[in-house]
């Protein structure tokens, strides 16, 4: 009996396991399209509604999830309480939520190149550098959806059938 409840917290252990990695394949899709949604409204606050950056940023923190939510509110922050430029209050924003995303080093330095860029044309010119940095984060979701099709099933599946080998092997 003793052995059955073992196998029992053996097969829910590894099955939760192999979920919580899958989860990190649907998160970076989710959170690549949520990203490029706050870009674009980035570049209409900007264009037609002739919006501060840092009153953008603000804009934007409340109305996406967290950690991108945190992203542009600690970038807002930056702007308005630091003796900071754009660029390097982007990077530490960056920096600061990295960990916290499930996005990866292509990302990362993708919208590292942006938040060089930002702040530091005309408005057409920043226009541009959005669509550019929307086109790769673009490139980036369809690996992202690639990669969640080939393996978020296959990582739930060897979560438990690892956990039934362990479970097999211990009786």
């Amino acid at each position: 009996m003793l052995k059955l409840i073992g196998a029992v917290f053996i097969m829910r252990a590894t099955t939760w396991t192999g979920f919580e990695a899958s989860r990190k394949y649907s998160e970076r899709t989710k959170q690549l399209r949520l990203l490029k949604s706050a870009l674009q409204s980035l570049e209409a606050e900007i264009m037609y509604g002739h919006t501060p950056l840092h009153e953008a940023s603000r804009r934007l923190a409340e109305q996406l999830p967290y950690p991108l939510a945190r992203f542009f509110d600690s970038f807002a922050k930056k702007l308005t309480n630091m003796e900071t430029t754009v660029k390097d209050a982007w990077e530490m924003s960056l920096r600061e939520i990295w960990r916290q995303t499930a996005l990866k080093q292509g990302e990362f330095e993708i919208m590292k190149q942006f938040g060089e860029t930002l702040g530091r044309h005309d408005r057409i010119s920043q226009q541009k550098q959005i669509m550019l940095t929307l086109t790769h984060l673009e490139r980036e979701e369809l690996d992202a959806v690639d990669k969640q099709a080939k393996y978020e099933k296959m990582v739930k599946s060897l979560g438990f059938l690892s956990g039934l080998l362990l479970s097999i092997l211990l009786f």
